[in-house]
Formats: C-alpha cells, structure tokens, sequence
C-alpha cells in the first residue's frame, strides 16, 4: 500500500469517528446532551424518581413550548422517554407549562 493511500486510508478513519462522536451530542429543545441525561430518570418508565436539582436547572433553560410539541411525537419514546412524564416535569421543577400546551 504506498504512502497516499495510507494518509487517505488514516483521514477517512478519522473523518468518520469525528461524525460518529458529534453524532452522539444531542439537543432537544435547549436543552443539551447533559441536561437530558440528568432528567432522563424522571421520565423514564417503570420507576421514574423525583427530578434532581441538575434536572430541574437544565429544564429552566428548556424551550417548554417546543418541548410541548413532541407531547404526541415517536421522538420521545425512541429516546427512551415517557411523553405524559416529560409533559409533568415542570410542575415538579416548579415551572410553569405554557398554556397551549
């Protein structure tokens, strides 16, 4: 195998693991990778605890009216998320839901 084809060989390994790591960052609605982690507890079905304090800081700063939008979409449940406990988060967190939602 010459010189170039390994170098090629070397950045397309690269390119794709570099696509594959961004690929696993995921935001929802402002809500980033780490706040969706720290939530994820308290949304998720069968034993869904009390959100903690990480949860509740990083739904401050959530989009609620575009959370709301997924309350009927197959997005949340792919992620693992139960969407009538996602839609019950705030008032745990005391914040207020918007009222179309």
């Amino acid at each position: 195998m010459g010189t170039v084809t390994v170098k090629l060989v070397v950045v397309i390994m690269m390119t794709v693991g570099l696509m594959v790591e961004g690929s696993r960052a995921i935001s929802l609605c402002d809500m980033n990778d780490e706040g969706l982690e720290a939530c994820k507890p308290s949304v998720t079905q069968p034993d869904p605890v009390d959100p903690t304090p990480q949860c509740c800081e990083a739904l401050k700063g959530a989009n609620l009216t575009c959370l709301c939008s997924y309350k009927n979409s197959m997005l949340l449940p792919s992620l693992g998320i139960d969407p009538t406990l996602a839609m019950g988060l705030p008032a745990k967190c005391s914040l207020d839901m918007p009222s179309d939602c």
